[in-house]
Protein backbone atom coordinates (compact mmCIF):
# COMPACT_ATOMS: atom_id res chain seq x y z
CA UNK A 1 0.00 0.00 0.00
CA UNK A 2 2.57 2.66 0.78
CA UNK A 3 4.73 1.84 -2.44
CA UNK A 4 1.45 2.29 -4.31
CA UNK A 5 1.24 5.61 -2.34
CA UNK A 6 4.61 6.70 -3.15
CA UNK A 7 4.20 5.77 -6.77
CA UNK A 8 1.30 7.95 -7.47
CA UNK A 9 3.05 10.61 -5.61
CA UNK A 10 5.65 10.71 -7.72
CA UNK A 11 3.80 10.77 -11.07
CA UNK A 12 1.97 13.89 -9.45
CA UNK A 13 5.22 15.45 -8.84
CA UNK A 14 5.42 17.80 -11.81
CA UNK A 15 1.71 18.86 -11.32
CA UNK A 16 2.08 19.97 -7.47
CA UNK A 17 2.83 23.06 -7.15
CA UNK A 18 5.76 25.03 -5.96
CA UNK A 19 5.34 28.33 -6.68
CA UNK A 20 3.60 31.41 -5.96
CA UNK A 21 4.64 33.14 -8.62
CA UNK A 22 5.55 32.58 -12.48
CA UNK A 23 7.34 34.27 -14.79
CA UNK A 24 7.57 33.53 -18.26
CA UNK A 25 10.53 35.38 -20.60
CA UNK A 26 9.79 35.37 -24.46
CA UNK A 27 13.55 36.04 -25.91
CA UNK A 28 12.14 37.35 -29.63
CA UNK A 29 14.32 36.06 -32.25
CA UNK A 30 16.44 33.78 -29.86
CA UNK A 31 17.52 30.59 -31.96
CA UNK A 32 19.06 28.00 -30.27
CA UNK A 33 22.00 27.67 -32.28
CA UNK A 34 22.92 31.75 -31.70
CA UNK A 35 21.76 31.91 -27.99
CA UNK A 36 24.17 28.45 -27.64
CA UNK A 37 26.95 29.74 -29.21
CA UNK A 38 26.95 33.20 -27.17
CA UNK A 39 27.05 31.02 -24.10
CA UNK A 40 29.57 28.36 -24.73
CA UNK A 41 31.69 31.52 -25.71
CA UNK A 42 31.23 32.73 -22.62
CA UNK A 43 29.32 35.92 -23.31
CA UNK A 44 25.98 35.32 -21.81
CA UNK A 45 27.02 34.54 -18.43
CA UNK A 46 23.23 34.89 -16.94
CA UNK A 47 21.59 32.32 -18.95
CA UNK A 48 24.19 30.21 -19.13
CA UNK A 49 23.68 29.92 -15.33
CA UNK A 50 20.05 30.20 -15.59
CA UNK A 51 20.25 27.57 -17.98
CA UNK A 52 22.81 24.96 -15.26
CA UNK A 53 20.11 25.39 -12.91
CA UNK A 54 17.18 24.51 -14.68
CA UNK A 55 15.15 21.68 -16.54
CA UNK A 56 15.59 22.69 -20.02
CA UNK A 57 16.72 21.63 -23.47
CA UNK A 58 17.72 23.71 -26.23
CA UNK A 59 15.72 21.37 -28.75
CA UNK A 60 12.37 23.04 -28.50
CA UNK A 61 10.06 23.95 -31.79
CA UNK A 62 7.93 26.65 -32.40
CA UNK A 63 4.59 26.29 -34.07
CA UNK A 64 4.67 23.73 -36.80
CA UNK A 65 3.05 26.02 -39.36
CA UNK A 66 4.25 29.48 -38.61
CA UNK A 67 7.54 30.99 -37.28
CA UNK A 68 6.24 34.56 -37.02
CA UNK A 69 5.94 36.35 -33.42
CA UNK A 70 2.51 37.27 -32.84
CA UNK A 71 1.22 34.01 -33.65
CA UNK A 72 3.93 32.32 -31.75
CA UNK A 73 3.36 34.48 -28.53
CA UNK A 74 -0.99 33.72 -28.59
CA UNK A 75 0.35 29.87 -28.42
CA UNK A 76 2.50 30.57 -25.72
CA UNK A 77 -0.56 31.59 -23.47
CA UNK A 78 -3.22 29.88 -24.75
CA UNK A 79 -1.66 26.50 -25.09
CA UNK A 80 -2.83 25.68 -28.56
CA UNK A 81 -1.35 25.57 -32.35
CA UNK A 82 -1.80 28.08 -34.65
CA UNK A 83 -3.90 26.91 -37.46
CA UNK A 84 -7.11 24.03 -37.25
CA UNK A 85 -9.92 23.44 -35.85
CA UNK A 86 -7.79 23.10 -32.26
CA UNK A 87 -5.88 26.12 -33.16
CA UNK A 88 -6.39 29.86 -31.65
CA UNK A 89 -6.27 30.78 -35.46
CA UNK A 90 -4.74 34.34 -34.98
CA UNK A 91 -2.27 34.96 -38.25
CA UNK A 92 -1.42 38.65 -38.14
CA UNK A 93 1.90 39.65 -37.27
CA UNK A 94 0.81 43.17 -36.87
CA UNK A 95 -1.04 45.76 -34.54
CA UNK A 96 -4.56 44.81 -34.28
CA UNK A 97 -6.85 46.93 -35.59
CA UNK A 98 -9.08 48.73 -33.59
CA UNK A 99 -11.87 46.76 -31.59
CA UNK A 100 -10.43 43.66 -33.13
CA UNK A 101 -9.33 40.78 -30.44
CA UNK A 102 -8.12 37.19 -30.49
CA UNK A 103 -11.62 35.84 -29.73
CA UNK A 104 -14.20 34.44 -33.17
CA UNK A 105 -16.64 36.67 -34.13
CA UNK A 106 -19.17 33.43 -33.32
CA UNK A 107 -18.63 34.27 -29.87
CA UNK A 108 -16.41 31.74 -28.50
CA UNK A 109 -14.01 32.86 -26.20
CA UNK A 110 -9.98 31.48 -26.51
CA UNK A 111 -9.89 31.41 -23.01
CA UNK A 112 -5.68 31.45 -22.04
CA UNK A 113 -3.20 31.36 -19.02
CA UNK A 114 -4.26 34.94 -18.25
CA UNK A 115 -7.88 33.86 -17.75
CA UNK A 116 -6.89 30.59 -15.20
CA UNK A 117 -4.88 32.87 -13.01
CA UNK A 118 -7.53 35.37 -12.65
CA UNK A 119 -10.23 33.47 -12.14
CA UNK A 120 -8.26 31.64 -9.05
CA UNK A 121 -7.69 35.01 -7.56
CA UNK A 122 -4.09 35.34 -8.88
CA UNK A 123 -2.87 38.46 -10.33
CA UNK A 124 -1.70 38.77 -14.00
CA UNK A 125 0.17 41.05 -16.03
CA UNK A 126 2.05 42.11 -19.29
CA UNK A 127 5.14 44.02 -20.22
CA UNK A 128 6.22 43.98 -23.75
CA UNK A 129 8.54 45.80 -25.94
CA UNK A 130 6.36 45.40 -29.24
CA UNK A 131 3.05 47.90 -30.03
CA UNK A 132 1.44 45.04 -31.24
CA UNK A 133 1.28 43.10 -28.01
CA UNK A 134 -1.86 45.41 -27.22
CA UNK A 135 -3.93 42.23 -28.38
CA UNK A 136 -3.53 40.67 -25.43
CA UNK A 137 -4.52 43.84 -23.88
CA UNK A 138 -7.95 44.09 -25.59
CA UNK A 139 -8.80 40.61 -26.05
CA UNK A 140 -8.75 40.31 -21.77
CA UNK A 141 -10.12 43.69 -20.84
CA UNK A 142 -13.32 43.91 -18.91
CA UNK A 143 -15.23 44.32 -22.38
CA UNK A 144 -13.74 41.36 -23.87
CA UNK A 145 -12.45 39.05 -21.17
CA UNK A 146 -14.77 35.99 -20.51
CA UNK A 147 -17.29 36.00 -17.19
CA UNK A 148 -15.59 34.48 -14.41
CA UNK A 149 -17.20 30.99 -13.10
CA UNK A 150 -14.58 29.92 -11.00
CA UNK A 151 -15.34 30.50 -7.65
CA UNK A 152 -15.78 34.26 -6.38
CA UNK A 153 -16.11 36.40 -9.46
CA UNK A 154 -13.21 38.30 -9.91
CA UNK A 155 -14.74 39.47 -13.34
CA UNK A 156 -13.66 39.78 -16.74
CA UNK A 157 -10.56 41.86 -16.90
CA UNK A 158 -8.25 38.79 -17.53
CA UNK A 159 -4.91 40.78 -17.63
CA UNK A 160 -4.49 43.36 -15.12
CA UNK A 161 -1.53 45.05 -16.18
CA UNK A 162 -0.08 46.10 -19.20
CA UNK A 163 3.26 47.63 -20.08
CA UNK A 164 4.34 48.72 -23.21
CA UNK A 165 8.24 49.98 -23.72
CA UNK A 166 10.37 50.43 -26.72
CA UNK A 167 13.38 49.28 -24.61
CA UNK A 168 14.28 45.72 -23.02
CA UNK A 169 16.10 47.49 -20.37
CA UNK A 170 13.45 49.99 -19.87
CA UNK A 171 10.85 46.79 -19.84
CA UNK A 172 13.45 45.67 -17.28
CA UNK A 173 13.24 48.14 -15.01
CA UNK A 174 9.22 48.85 -14.91
CA UNK A 175 8.89 44.62 -14.29
CA UNK A 176 11.45 44.96 -11.40
CA UNK A 177 9.79 48.00 -9.88
CA UNK A 178 6.42 46.47 -10.37
CA UNK A 179 7.16 43.21 -8.97
CA UNK A 180 8.62 44.34 -5.82
CA UNK A 181 5.67 46.72 -5.33
CA UNK A 182 2.58 44.80 -5.91
CA UNK A 183 3.62 41.38 -7.80
CA UNK A 184 1.55 39.32 -10.50
CA UNK A 185 1.57 35.84 -9.56
CA UNK A 186 1.49 34.71 -13.55
CA UNK A 187 3.72 37.59 -15.51
CA UNK A 188 4.79 37.60 -19.00
CA UNK A 189 7.78 39.33 -19.70
CA UNK A 190 8.81 40.11 -24.05
CA UNK A 191 12.05 40.88 -25.04
CA UNK A 192 12.03 41.87 -28.76
CA UNK A 193 15.43 43.92 -29.28
CA UNK A 194 16.80 40.20 -30.90
CA UNK A 195 14.53 39.86 -33.40
CA UNK A 196 14.40 43.69 -34.63
CA UNK A 197 18.22 43.95 -34.83
CA UNK A 198 18.15 40.43 -36.65
CA UNK A 199 15.54 41.74 -39.53
CA UNK A 200 18.00 44.76 -39.70
CA UNK A 201 21.49 43.39 -39.76
CA UNK A 202 20.70 39.58 -39.96
CA UNK A 203 20.80 36.92 -37.69
CA UNK A 204 24.49 35.80 -36.61
CA UNK A 205 25.81 39.68 -37.26
CA UNK A 206 28.02 41.27 -34.60
CA UNK A 207 25.04 43.56 -34.02
CA UNK A 208 22.57 40.92 -33.15
CA UNK A 209 25.23 38.76 -30.33
CA UNK A 210 25.35 42.48 -29.22
CA UNK A 211 21.54 42.23 -28.78
CA UNK A 212 21.76 38.76 -26.91
CA UNK A 213 24.25 40.21 -24.87
CA UNK A 214 21.91 42.97 -23.68
CA UNK A 215 19.01 40.27 -23.13
CA UNK A 216 21.62 38.78 -21.06
CA UNK A 217 21.83 41.95 -18.63
CA UNK A 218 18.18 42.17 -18.31
CA UNK A 219 17.83 38.14 -17.66
CA UNK A 220 20.39 38.90 -14.89
CA UNK A 221 18.65 41.85 -13.24
CA UNK A 222 15.45 39.50 -13.03
CA UNK A 223 16.84 36.70 -11.62
CA UNK A 224 18.75 38.94 -9.15
CA UNK A 225 15.41 40.02 -8.28
CA UNK A 226 14.16 36.75 -7.94
CA UNK A 227 16.63 35.30 -5.69
CA UNK A 228 17.02 38.33 -3.41
CA UNK A 229 13.47 40.28 -2.96
CA UNK A 230 11.84 38.74 0.07
CA UNK A 231 8.26 38.15 -1.13
CA UNK A 232 9.60 36.42 -4.07
CA UNK A 233 12.56 34.22 -2.88
CA UNK A 234 12.25 30.59 -2.89
CA UNK A 235 8.55 31.16 -4.06
CA UNK A 236 8.99 31.86 -7.82
CA UNK A 237 9.26 30.20 -11.16
CA UNK A 238 10.86 31.43 -14.03
CA UNK A 239 10.25 30.09 -17.75
CA UNK A 240 12.68 31.25 -20.46
CA UNK A 241 12.02 30.44 -24.14
CA UNK A 242 11.33 31.53 -27.89
CA UNK A 243 8.84 32.53 -30.51
CA UNK A 244 11.56 31.79 -33.48
CA UNK A 245 14.89 31.67 -34.71
CA UNK A 246 16.06 33.14 -37.84
CA UNK A 247 18.54 33.28 -40.63
CA UNK A 248 20.26 36.14 -42.92
CA UNK A 249 17.55 38.61 -42.09
CA UNK A 250 14.08 37.17 -41.62
CA UNK A 251 12.59 34.00 -40.38
CA UNK A 252 9.51 33.60 -42.50
CA UNK A 253 10.26 29.58 -43.84
CA UNK A 254 8.77 27.36 -41.21
CA UNK A 255 10.61 24.40 -42.53
CA UNK A 256 13.96 26.22 -42.06
CA UNK A 257 15.72 24.40 -38.67
CA UNK A 258 17.40 28.20 -37.73
CA UNK A 259 13.80 29.11 -37.39
CA UNK A 260 11.91 26.74 -35.52
CA UNK A 261 14.25 25.34 -33.31
CA UNK A 262 14.39 27.41 -30.12
CA UNK A 263 15.30 27.10 -26.20
CA UNK A 264 12.82 26.02 -23.28
CA UNK A 265 13.79 26.25 -19.88
CA UNK A 266 12.09 26.23 -16.69
CA UNK A 267 13.42 27.22 -13.30
CA UNK A 268 12.92 27.72 -9.58
CA UNK A 269 10.07 26.72 -7.23
CA UNK A 270 9.32 22.91 -7.70
CA UNK A 271 11.73 22.55 -10.33
CA UNK A 272 14.53 19.61 -10.80
CA UNK A 273 17.28 20.23 -13.01
CA UNK A 274 17.92 18.03 -15.72
CA UNK A 275 17.40 17.50 -19.18
CA UNK A 276 13.71 18.14 -20.38
CA UNK A 277 13.44 15.46 -22.96
CA UNK A 278 15.31 12.97 -20.64
CA UNK A 279 12.52 13.80 -17.84
CA UNK A 280 10.03 13.03 -20.21
CA UNK A 281 10.51 10.26 -21.91
CA UNK A 282 7.22 8.72 -21.86
CA UNK A 283 5.49 11.75 -23.16
CA UNK A 284 7.97 13.78 -25.14
CA UNK A 285 10.35 12.88 -27.68
CA UNK A 286 13.64 14.70 -28.62
CA UNK A 287 12.98 15.61 -32.65
CA UNK A 288 17.21 15.75 -33.49
CA UNK A 289 16.82 18.18 -36.51
CA UNK A 290 13.14 17.22 -38.01
CA UNK A 291 10.36 18.92 -37.65
CA UNK A 292 6.82 16.91 -36.12
CA UNK A 293 3.58 17.95 -37.12
CA UNK A 294 1.50 17.62 -34.30
CA UNK A 295 -0.02 14.50 -35.07
CA UNK A 296 3.43 13.30 -34.01
CA UNK A 297 3.57 11.06 -31.07
CA UNK A 298 5.29 11.49 -28.67
CA UNK A 299 5.53 15.33 -29.33
CA UNK A 300 8.38 17.58 -29.66
CA UNK A 301 8.72 20.40 -26.85
CA UNK A 302 7.34 23.60 -27.97
CA UNK A 303 6.93 27.03 -26.76
CA UNK A 304 3.31 26.65 -26.63
CA UNK A 305 3.72 24.47 -23.45
CA UNK A 306 4.55 27.14 -21.60
CA UNK A 307 0.61 28.73 -21.25
CA UNK A 308 0.14 25.08 -18.82
CA UNK A 309 3.54 24.35 -17.62
CA UNK A 310 3.04 28.23 -15.60
CA UNK A 311 -0.37 26.93 -14.58
CA UNK A 312 0.99 23.07 -13.33
CA UNK A 313 3.67 25.49 -11.29
CA UNK A 314 0.78 27.75 -9.77
CA UNK A 315 -0.95 24.65 -8.91
CA UNK A 316 -3.47 24.90 -11.12
CA UNK A 317 -5.36 23.75 -13.86
CA UNK A 318 -5.14 23.57 -17.72
CA UNK A 319 -6.50 26.36 -20.14
CA UNK A 320 -9.89 25.30 -20.87
CA UNK A 321 -10.06 24.76 -24.99
CA UNK A 322 -5.86 24.41 -24.87
CA UNK A 323 -4.29 21.01 -26.68
CA UNK A 324 -0.53 21.29 -26.55
CA UNK A 325 0.49 20.24 -22.33
CA UNK A 326 -3.32 20.03 -21.68
CA UNK A 327 -3.00 17.08 -19.53
CA UNK A 328 0.11 18.71 -17.98
CA UNK A 329 2.33 15.83 -18.13
CA UNK A 330 5.53 18.03 -19.26
CA UNK A 331 7.47 16.94 -15.67
CA UNK A 332 9.97 19.39 -13.91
Amino acid sequence: MRTTILFCLSLLAGTLSGADFVITISCDGMGSSYMQSMMDAGKMPNLQKFASEAAGTTNARADYDITVTLPNHVSMVTSRPILGKQGHNWKSNTDPKKGQTLHPANGITVSSVFDVAHDNGKRTGMWATKSKFSLFKVSYDAEHGAPDTTGPDNGRTKLDQFVYETASSNVTARFISDMTSHPCNYAFVHFGEADGVGHESGWGSDAYFNALMNLDACIGRIMNMVKTDPLLKNKTAVIVTADHGGELKQHAHPNNPLNYTIPFFVWGAGVTKGDLYRMNKATRSCPGYSRPGYAAKPQPIRNSDAGNLALSLLGLGPIPGSVVNAKQDLRY
